[in-house]
């Protein structure tokens, strides 16, 4: 069993997974958001082909801990992931920095800027993944 991570934008919603272990967290893609309804079925296809037991949501947070204005939207989306995945248990992380730090290793390993462009959100949920990976110590 492994866990998804969610990076939910509005144009786009990065994906990582963890190993079966739930040790290291990698890059799965980055979603275009086309329509719920093809956001929601790929993702029930992922939770179904990586054999997913929990998915894990950025939550968006300013840097003094309030709510960014994209909560309501995210908290929306998610109610239908739940609905699209019954059972499936969904928790959310703290996203702070994530893609900051995304965007940071891309340009340290010389990713050039239209190619960063289309994997940023899939880094952000790498990161937002191992720091819960990281924090469950081992689960």
């Amino acid at each position: 069993m492994r866990i998804l991570a969610l990076d939910i934008g509005s144009k786009t919603i990065g994906v990582a997974c963890s190993d079966a272990l739930l040790i290291t967290a990698q890059a799965v893609e980055t979603i275009r958001r086309q329509s719920k309804k093809k956001d929601l079925a790929r993702l029930a296809e992922l939770v179904k082909e990586k054999e997913i037991h929990r998915i894990v949501v950025g939550k968006p947070r300013h840097m003094n801990g309030d709510h960014s204005e994209n909560i309501d939207k995210i908290e929306h989306f998610v109610a239908e992931l739940k609905e699209a995945i019954p059972n499936m248990e969904v928790v959310y992380w703290d996203e702070r920095l994530t893609t900051v730090m995304a965007q940071r290793q891309l340009k340290a390993a010389k990713v050039r800027r239209e190619n960063r462009k289309k994997v940023v959100d899939a880094i952000a949920a790498v990161f937002i993944l191992q720091n819960y990976l990281d924090a469950q110590g081992g689960l």
